[in-house]
């Protein structure tokens, strides 16, 4: 069964069928996707508008009512309901300077929700909906359009609907031509089906590719840049167009392939490389008694680190525990579903890399070399 989508009792309005029905509308007539089921929380059967159950079959979807807290375990239909986990995530991004300096801001929608629903399906949830946060000081209408453009089409790509948000305008709190965003994004997932669960040694790590910095480490992609002496607007030394515009490339969208990973059997955990590098983020997902060993030789370090690197002067230890380093998700899979795993990826997309297995100890251990 498709995971609900969660409304709440006041979502219907005050009219028969409700504003959200007409939300939904709208969002099938933009091409986004409506999810197949909608709970509607703080309703039962009998408060429920009689004509709301056929008003959502006509958008694809089916209404179900469920008494109070999301999918709690004491709603109306708990045989449904009560299957289902939800589980949060709110994020900001650290790339909004670079953005607002070069006004290219086409892309950090993007990354707000690639932040927040990569993190969802790392726990083996799939997002349900989003909500943004938009402030200003004064509202460019263009400049906005231009990053809520991004914000849903990212939605649309992983099958996350865009319910909402809110927009700001500060006068006196932000500059002329500032902004902040702020992400927030729900996802659901059966009872005992959450990440990360049977992790033993053995298991293999597969690394998914990423397509740049994935929108962390900025403030010290920022300092690089002014060592580099060179502006946004120069020739990027490691990548056609801009030096901005390249290091804006958006955050790599997992949900999918990810899901798909999930649901074919034999994953055992999901990590999301941001903050932190491999050197980080990796253990997170590993019981206590377990490290992991990876080969750096089994991938090329993309040109974008090898220039933050050469111009900071930076180690290679600092590089693996500061940024993604080419490998934006990785998956640890059960060994002899590593290959049908490597397979089903790499057709849904993705650049897979075998970087190495689980093993008794403790972090992550590095053997050969990225620069």
């Amino acid at each position: 069964m498709s995971a609900p989508t969660i409304l709440t009792l006041d979502d219907l309005g005050d009219s028969p069928v409700g504003g959200k029905a007409e939300g939904l509308a709208k969002l099938v007539k933009l091409g986004l996707p409506v999810p197949r089921a909608f709970v509607i929380v703080g309703a039962t059967p009998g408060n429920l508008p009689e004509d709301l159950a056929d008003r959502y079959a006509q958008l694809g979807g089916t209404a179900v009512a469920v008494r109070s807290s999301a999918l709690g375990e004491d709603s109306a239909d708990a045989s449904f309901a009560g299957q289902y986990e939800t589980v949060l995530d709110v994020t900001g991004i650290d790339a909004l300077r670079i953005a607002i300096d070069t006004g290219v801001v086409d892309t950090i929608g993007i990354d707000l929700v690639a932040m927040c629903v990569n993190d969802l399906v790392c726990q083996g949830a799939e997002p349900l909906f989003f909500l943004d946060y938009f402030a200003t000081g004064k509202l460019d209408v263009d400049q906005a359009t231009r990053i809520i453009t991004g914000i849903a089409a990212a939605c649309a790509a992983t099958g996350c609907a865009l319910v909402g948000g809110e927009t700001a305008e500060m006068p006196g709190m932000y500059h002329r031509g500032d902004f902040d965003l702020a992400g927030f994004a729900l996802g659901a997932m059966e009872r005992g089906s959450d990440l990360p669960a049977g992790v033993a040694a053995g298991d293999v790590l597969l690394g998914l590719a990423s397509d740049g910095v994935h929108s962390n480490g900025y403030s010290f992609v920022r300092r690089v840049a002014e060592l580099s002496g060179l502006a946004w607007d120069a020739p990027a030394p490691f990548a056609d167009g801009a030096l901005g515009a390249a290091l804006l490339i958006p955050t790599r969208l997992y949900v999918k392939p990810a899901l798909a990973a999930v649901r074919a059997g034999g994953v055992h955990a999901l990590a999301h490389i941001t903050g932190g590098g491999l050197t980080e983020n990796l253990p997170r997902v590993l019981p206590e008694g377990l490290g992991a060993e990876i080969n750096l030789g089994a991938w090329a370090l993309p040109p974008v680190f090898r220039w933050l690197a050469g111009t900071a002067g930076i180690a290679e230890a600092e590089l693996l525990k500061t940024f993604n380093c080419g490998i934006g998700m990785i998956a640890v899979v059960a060994q002899d579903r590593a290959e049908a795993l490597t397979a089903l990826l790499s057709g849904l997309g993705e650049t897979v890399v075998p970087l190495g297995h689980v093993m008794p100890g403790q972090g992550v251990s590095y053997r050969g070399a990225l620069l």
